[in-house]
């Protein structure tokens, strides 16, 4: 099979080895070259393999060996044709499936492999497509550019031999990354002969998944210089700002740590999908018994009563005594009562799905208007597992958020400053007309947006605490400036956070215009102003703030700090106004309640003499050879206290319209949401808290940072110790397994869905109050440990007592392997979400895929099940199709069954009048058309059209969900259910029209007991049976509902008198035996009152039970249904009155605001910034280089279309009183 695959072995590297520019050398390692491949066939593999995978379905194997054995003269009594013409339509229908599936991979990989890069070959460059490319050569990249495979950066267009890098694809973020080749290969600048020339030997490590880690060597000019992930430009990144560089490739196609992290593609099934295997073989067991039972009784009646008839019907050679005649009816009998499970049932559900994708697809409530993307079913195969989601792993960046910061709010000197107010200072709703105006400022930029006048006023006033708050603004960052082709001035920020900040300063008049290695040039108001940079603390994760010394053209040196609230405030001088610091917190709890992302400023002012010492013991830190980064902290704290507080700035991460109101309902709905980012901490933290995720109301947010496996697991430990739950099970079974500890509180605490779906009005809910609900947040470093063998369970114990859990700097790999974690411990659907490149393995690994038409590119979608525009439109996905198409598919599995076993059923007891023969009781011709024409359209449009509540009280009632995620709508015991009921209306079917046509004699005086009479009045009675059966279980009628299940009838009885005319007996007379049957049977009255008997007692008990558990026994929805029914009423008496429901509906959603907020608001930075590239002279600003950045807004702090308010795409409707009956 691998050989089919063409899978080549290759054995496991330890190092990787190779030289520049030196394709025999590298040859012999035999490293593979740049060519990826996403597909599954090949035009020579395909028909064996996927008639392989076919195969691995046990029905399918079934359904063959069923074909064989009818081929068999001595043992058939029915046509091979019947079974012939549908297994092979199933599996040519499945096969042309799979085949445009893999032709669209196909497509997708041969878009990427041609493309075109240049190479250095033969002392030239050439084009060459990037399947071609292999490690050791050397190629060139220009601006806007697809970073072709791994490489060594080694020269570059720009100073100090830097490029910059766009990783989305990556790790999510947006923001742009700096990388610096070599000083040594940066001399060979664009020179192809020093190129062609270069034979740098690299050895580093082997081919491996870490995004943010490097470890290597390169030896060239006898020198040793070490390689860091500095110099390593990574496949999936995008060059921007950067006009060329050159780089060698070390990694290549699969070897490349983008497709590292891809992830494995699996073949998805549905849980319903694989309880139908196991059902199948329960069937299979059911049906040999039968047969046994039919093989022994045929013996014995042989042994009995056959031997008396051997005159006129010898037994044949083949059969000369009853055991042998017993062995040959156990097949025949398997063969006749195979329409237990027939073939017409997987063809079936294949055109269901394919129609439930259609109205997926066609659904315009999830339709994104902004990109004119529809949503998009991209498998036909998964729509009813929608309905059975129980956790959702979602990525932040591009997913949940837009990447879009915006400067909302500031406090300075205690006053609070951007609230869109009136003329006589009330708070309004901002609109277009509130927006202040900042033609005052040449440099302001069109799409910015603020709405408080009184700002302005004071800026323009000359206020020293505004303009000190500014320019810090101003000063206090890393930012980079830069101008485009046609003058503008664009900035590139290592963070979105700072981008805002800056581009705030510059809009409220004091533009950061240019900077040196050790100046910074800021437009005050108008007036160019120079500011000398004496050193630059930089940030990170640990200090949580950065800091500037700067000296202004007065001589005056200042200490200008920004960060968390929290660090800040610990470093004020003892003598600050604590009515000040009281107004700020106030503010700062308000900013942090809206779910905006702070930042806290202050100043320091220091002599000569204080600044030199501080400068002399920086220096010796700086050149420390051990322990270097202690040392500058501990310098660094040195300075940074006794601050002055001046203020706060509040940014807003927006969000996607509808994020929180999505998650909420998605939560009543008991659905676990994991949010899984490659962002730092803080920024995860801030958005979990702005979806709703994380609230003030819970008890404790656990935060696990540790960095060895001993330090997770004592934190791990601590916080179950401290929810005070059951400590962690002895044994991976006794978690692995339902009802004990751990899962059995989890299953039995969190909801008991049973409740819902056997009988009981409203869902018994956990009464755990919402004050002990808790939270978990967890670091990538931390995650690496907590997902080894010997800790994964209890981290999984923790992660399932949280309501909201958070895992941040996670890398696409571990993202899979979290995912990875719950399918394999907990008895649960999953479903990924995300937007990237870096949430594709995620994406393969969960049951179900979605990918979000985002800004990072299409790979997501290409990978992925469903696709969307929007996060917002998975409630509706999930609440409403997910829901609709497991109801569907569950009614129809369960009325299959049942009319399958009333139908098959009867050849049974037909079989205790014929000596278990295997003679048919019916008509060959209705065998044949009972599940292709007779009984297939009610129930197929049932399952595609069914509605027991409309999309608007799916989505108002979110725990309408629940059953299906405890597969209660169809399980095991639903399953035995339809089918005793089957067997129960096959005895009814058989035995009552037998005994009233045994002894009968028509009016005509003639004998009606004939086996052909018989066998028409038992199959009218099937058909009307199984046809009220599915009247009776329709909620939703249509016009379409109505013309299907009576016509259905209508047609039985049209081709009921066409097989048994004349006609067609003339015709072929073997064929239509039945000649006049049905003429006849249907003139007998008895045969009319036996039909209303067989009906009257198959129906009226079920009608009459429905009836009576209706009424004291409503499941969830019939209570629903009622309130529907109630409000439809009343929106026809008060039409004019009619209310939105949906906007109720969101204001009964809508959260109150935290009147405290977390611990803080803070968010900054994704990683250490550029200040020791600044401070050491290797980073000054470009003048206009010629690179435009007009390609790649979203790095560049420039005009963009402002938001627009957010849009409810859902359905209107008419609420009453009613509404108030239920719990939501």
């Amino acid at each position: 099979m691998e050989t089919l695959l063409c899978i080549n072995r290759r054995e496991r590297e330890e190092q990787r080895d190779l030289v520049a520019n030196d394709q025999e050398y590298n040859a012999k390692f035999n490293y593979v070259n740049n060519e990826i491949k996403t597909s599954r066939y090949t035009w020579y593999n395909f028909i064996i393999l996927n008639l392989w995978e076919q195969l691995h379905r046990v029905v399918n194997v079934y359904f063959i060996v069923l074909l064989i054995l009818q081929y068999i003269p001595q043992i058939s009594s029915l046509n091979p044709t019947t079974t012939l013409i549908p297994i092979v339509l199933v599996l040519a229908i499945t096969a042309v499936k799979d085949a445009v599936d893999d032709i669209n991979r196909h497509k997708s990989d041969h878009s990427v492999n041609t493309r075109k890069s240049r190479m250095l070959k033969n002392g030239e460059l050439t084009k060459e497509q990037w399947k071609n490319i292999n490690v050791g050569n050397v190629i060139k990249l220009r601006n806007n550019e697809h970073v072709t495979a791994d490489l060594l950066l080694l020269s570059t267009s720009e100073e100090h031999h830097l490029a910059y890098v766009e990783t989305a694809e990556l790790d999510g973020e947006t923001n742009l990354k700096v990388r610096q080749a070599l000083p040594e290969t940066g001399e060979m600048g664009e020179d192809v002969n020093q190129l062609c020339q270069f034979n740098g030997a690299v050895k580093c490590e082997p081919p491996n998944n870490q995004l943010h880690k490097f470890t290597g060597n390169l030896y060239w000019n006898n020198q040793t210089y070490s390689i860091d992930n500095q110099s390593i430009l990574l496949r999936g990144c995008i060059l921007r700002n950067t006009q060329w560089c050159y780089g060698l490739v070390i990694f290549a196609g699969a070897d490349t740590k983008l497709m590292q992290n891809t992830g494995k593609t699996m073949l998805k099934r549905t849980s319903i999908e694989r309880l139908m295997n196991r059902l199948v073989w329960f069937i299979f067991m059911f049906l040999l018994l039968m047969a046994t039972v039919a093989a022994i009784g045929n013996s014995v009646w042989e042994t009995w009563t056959g031997v008396n008839f051997q005159l006129f019907m010898p037994w044949e050679s083949y059969s000369p005594n009853p055991q042998m005649s017993g062995f040959l009816m156990f097949w025949s009998y398997i063969i006749i009562l195979n329409t237990v499970v027939p073939i017409s049932l997987y063809v079936s559900i294949e055109f269901i799905r394919l129609g439930q994708s259609f109205f997926i697809n066609w659904d315009r409530l999830m339709f994104y208007d902004k990109k004119n993307l529809p949503a998009v079913a991209r498998t036909t195969t998964l729509n009813e597992e929608l309905g059975q989601i129980e956790y959702v792993f979602s990525d932040k960046t591009g997913t949940l958020t837009q990447n879009i910061m915006e400067f909302n709010k500031c406090t300075i000197a205690g006053k609070r400053y951007g609230d869109a107010r009136a003329k006589d200072g009330t708070m309004v709703y901002p609109h277009e007309y509130n927006i202040v105006d900042l033609s005052f400022n040449e440099y302001a930029e069109k799409n910015f947006h603020f709405y408080d006048h009184k700002l302005i006023e004071v800026i323009t006033s000359g206020d020293e605490d505004c303009a000190l708050f500014f320019r810090l603004i101003a000063i206090c960052h890393t930012v980079m400036p830069d101008e485009s082709e046609d003058g503008r001035l664009v900035y590139q920020a290592q963070s979105p956070d700072e981008g805002a900040l800056v581009s705030a300063a510059r809009n409220f008049g004091f533009v950061f215009k240019s900077r040196t290695y050790d100046t910074v040039t800021i437009l005050e108001q108008g007036k160019a102003v120079e500011y000398k940079v004496l050193a630059i603390l930089d940030f990170d994760n640990v200090r949580k703030r950065m800091s500037v010394i700067v000296q202004d053209p007065q001589g005056k040196i200042m200490l200008m700090c920004k960060g968390a609230d929290t660090v800040i405030y610990e470093r004020l001088k003892e003598d600050t106004d604590e009515q000040f610091k009281a107004q700020t917190t106030e503010h700062l709890d308000e900013f942090a309640g809206t779910g905006l992302r702070t930042l806290c400023l202050a100043v320091k002012a220091l002599d000569q003499n204080t600044f030199n010492v501080w400068k002399h013991a920086h220096d010796q830190a700086s050149t420390a050879l051990e322990d270097r980064e202690d040392k500058l902290n501990a310098v660094y704290e040195e300075i940074e206290r006794d601050l002055t507080l001046i203020g706060a700035t509040a940014i807003e991460d927006k969000l996607q319209d509808g994020v929180p109101e999505t998650i909420a309902n998605l939560t009543k709905a008991n659905i676990k949401i994991w949010v899984l980012t490659g962002d730092k901490q803080e920024t995860a933290i801030n958005i979990g808290y702005s979806c709703n995720m994380l609230t003030e109301s819970m008890k404790n947010v656990f935060i696990i940072t540790g960095y060895e496996p001993e330090e997770v697991e004592k934190s791990i430990q601590e916080a179950i110790d401290e929810i005070g739950r059951p400590s962690a099970p002895d044994s991976q079974d006794d978690l692995r397994t339902p009802g004990k500890n751990v899962m059995q509180y989890i299953k039995t605490k969190v909801v008991n869905t049973s409740r819902v779906a056997n009988g009981v009005a409203t869902p018994h809910i956990n009464n755990t109050n919402e004050q002990e609900s808790y939270g978990l947040v967890i670091g990538g470093h931390s995650l690496a440990h907590a997902l080894i063998k010997d800790l994964e369970l209890k981290f999984l114990e923790l992660a399932s007592h949280c309501s909201a859990v958070i895992c941040c700097r996670v890398t696409p790999l571990q993202k899979a392997q979290v995912v990875d974690l719950v399918k394999r411990n907990k008895k649960a659907v999953t479903l990924a979400i995300g937007d990237g490149a870096n949430d594709v393995s995620m994406i393969k690994a969960a049951h179900i895929g979605v990918g979000i038409s985002g800004e990072e590119g299409t790979q997501a979608v290409l990978s992925s099940d469903f696709a969307l525009g929007q996060f917002r439109y998975l409630e509706r996905l999930l609440l409403v199709h997910g829901r609709w198409s497991y109801m569907r598919m569950c009614k129809f599995f369960g009325y299959f069954f049942y009319k399958n076993f009333a139908f098959t059923l009867v050849q049974f007891w037909y079989g205790i009048y014929n000596g278990f023969t295997a003679q048919s009781t019916y008509d060959d011709w209705f065998v044949t058309l009972y599940n292709i024409v007779y009984t297939s359209t009610p129930i197929f449009i049932l399952a595609l059209l069914e509605q027991d509540l409309n999309d608007d009280y799916s989505i108002r009632y979110p725990k309408l969900y629940l059953p299906g995620q405890k597969n209660e709508l169809f399980n095991i015991p639903i399953f035995l259910k339809s089918i005793i009921w089957g067997i129960i209306t096959s005895i009814i079917l058989f035995f009552i029209p037998y005994g009233a046509f045994a002894q009968g004699m028509a009016p005509t005086g003639l004998d009606m007991t004939d086996r052909q009479t018989v066998s028409t009045v038992i199959s009218t009675c099937l058909i009307l049976v199984v046809t009220l059966q599915v009247a009776l279980v329709t909620s939703f009628w249509t016009p379409v509902n109505h013309f299907f299940i009576w016509g259905s009838i209508v047609i039985f009885f049209i081709f009921t008198f066409a097989l048994h005319s004349s006609g067609l007996y003339n015709l072929i007379t073997t064929q239509f035996p039945f000649v006049g049957v049905a003429t006849n049977a249907y003139s007998y009255p008895a045969t009319w009152f036996t039909v209303l008997l067989v009906i009257a007692i198959c129906i009226l008990p079920m009608v009459a039970f429905r009836f009576v558990h209706n009424a004291l026994y409503p499941h969830y929805n019939q209570q629903i249904q009622k309130i529907q029914m109630k409000e439809k009423k009343l929106s026809k008496m008060k039409t004019s009155e009619s209310i939105s429901t949906l906007d109720l509906f969101r204001t009964k959603l809508h959260l109150k605001r935290r009147t405290s907020r977390p611990k803080s608001g803070y968010a900054f930075s994704h990683e250490r910034g550029f200040g020791n590239l600044i401070t050491s002279g290797r980073m000054s600003m470009r003048k206009k280089n010629g690179t435009s950045t007009e390609n790649s807004p979203q790095k560049v702090v420039e005009e963009t279309p402002a938001p627009g308010p957010s849009k409810n795409s859902r359905n209107e409707g008419v609420v009453t009183e009613s509404y108030k009956e239920l719990p939501i």
